[in-house]
């Protein structure tokens, strides 16, 4: 069971090192929290994001010929691990392995989701891959927050779509959930992903705190290595999801011991 202790000294974090255990004692600094998805791809980009000193969240997508091993590698590194679940979305791009289709009925959906999910080595969380279309649609969201509601696992909303109903039903079965504030690269160029930074900052500062999803490109990882080291200069503080999510809610654990069954992992099908 991951207690909230582990989390504030892992999580809450300057870059330097800072740790605030006690925020009655010293109020927290805007806090923002960064997902890369699609990672299992590119061994090269995920190792550089394994080995960064800040404490990341990465989302690996099923199956991927480097999932398995760049997921252990991230979890010794001290990174949170989460499963980024291919979702159908509007514009009929190919989902790979693992996919969760409108077609599904209830039961395919749970096996594919319940598989992937013990693909991953390691895993606390899930977010949604793409997902424009079912991300949208009541009773295949219902579908999958009753398998997720099984396992001590969060769901993060990547929103790529405003009308997403999935963090509402990830609610409404009381899993952990909350929802990207920022993209921080769907143009892959620097000047943009300085430009989405520093909007991330900004809501941290607005808001107490922010979370951003970037992906495994290497100008993306460029960044990182240059402008993570910086944030303790600018006040801000970099948590994994499980260490913001935390902070936003007392500091309470997500799960208490034995309330949840246990995610066993397997060579699973690809289903």
């Amino acid at each position: 069971m991951r207690v909230v202790s582990t989390l504030l000294a892992v999580a809450f974090c300057f870059t330097a090192g800072t740790v605030f255990a006690d925020p009655a004692r010293k109020a927290l600094p805007p806090t923002i929290a960064i997902i890369i998805d699609d990672m299992g791809h590119s061994l090269v980009e995920g190792e550089r994001l394994a080995n960064l000193d800040q404490p990341l969240t990465l989302a690996f997508l099923p199956y991927r010929p480097h999932t398995d091993s760049l997921a252990r590698l991230a979890y010794k590194q001290h990174k949170e691990i989460m499963l980024h679940a291919p979702m159908a979305n509007t514009r009929n791009y190919g989902l790979g392995p693992g996919g969760l289709t409108p077609e599904m009925d209830e039961q395919s959906m749970a096996t594919t989701l319940r598989r992937a999910l013990q693909s991953i080595p390691h895993v606390q969380g899930v977010n949604n891959h793409m997902g424009s279309l079912l991300t949208q649609q009541l009773q295949p969201m219902d579908w999958v927050m009753k398998e997720l509601f099984r396992y001590p696992v969060y769901f993060i909303d990547s929103r790529t779509i405003a009308s997403s109903v999935a963090g509402d039903v990830a609610a409404a079965y009381r899993i952990p959930t909350m929802t990207r504030d920022v993209f921080l690269d769907h143009e892959q160029t620097e000047e943009f992903v300085d430009r989405q930074f520093k909007l991330l900052i900004k809501r941290a500062k607005e808001n107490g705190s922010a979370i951003g999803i970037g992906h495994p490109h290497k100008v993306t990882v460029d960044y990182l290595e240059k402008h993570l080291p910086k944030l303790d200069e600018q006040g801000i503080a970099i948590a994994t999801v499980s260490g913001l999510w935390a902070m936003r809610n007392g500091n309470r654990e997500m799960f208490a011991e034995g309330e949840k069954q246990a995610i066993r992992p397997a060579f699973a099908k690809k289903d």
